[in-house]
């Protein structure tokens, strides 16, 4: 038996045990559940779908179960939902990240939902925010939320104009 030889058996042998290892491996982490938005079939939520990242904050990507869907962490710590109900005026606090406006809700803190603002279908994402901090989570999805375009977004009293008196 030649040189040679003796070292393809050998990476074949190593081949044929780990191939199934990493099988079992990629089969370890569960499909996270979800409860599709009542708008996930938007055309919208697809496109931005097939964009989603493969990491947001170094955190994997995960398979979902559900349209319109994205989970990334092990366990899942940023979770996207496309085409919840598009928000109406609000005085919650509203960020601008990379264009995108979203409104924060923190009343369950740690854990943190942004919705975007002036985007229909909105989206929304939770974020653990004691794995991975909101603003790095939603500045990671926003080439994938751009695709929606904007039809509106957060105002501030300073960008209201002044109303005349009456004299």
């Amino acid at each position: 038996m030649s040189l040679r030889s003796a070292r393809l058996r050998r990476a074949l042998r190593a081949a044929a045990v780990t191939a199934p290892a990493a099988l079992l491996l990629a089969a370890c982490a569960p499909i996270v559940p979800f409860d599709p938005a009542p708008e996930a079939s938007d055309a919208d939520c697809a496109s931005l779908v097939v964009r989603l990242p493969d990491t947001v904050a170094e955190l994997p990507k995960r398979e979902t179960n559900a349209q319109g869907t994205g989970a990334w962490g092990e366990p899942a710590s940023v979770l996207l939902r496309c085409g919840v109900p598009v928000p109406g005026p609000t005085t919650d606090r509203c960020v601008s990240v990379d264009g995108i406006d979203w409104i924060i809700d923190e009343s369950d803190a740690p854990r943190y939902l942004f919705t975007t603002y002036g985007r229909t279908p909105a989206v929304e994402v939770l974020v653990d925010n004691d794995v991975v901090g909101g603003t790095t989570a939603i500045a990671d999805l926003s080439n994938a939320v751009g695709v929606i375009p904007a039809d509106g977004g957060c105002t501030s009293v300073d960008d209201l104009s002044e109303v005349p008196s009456e004299g």
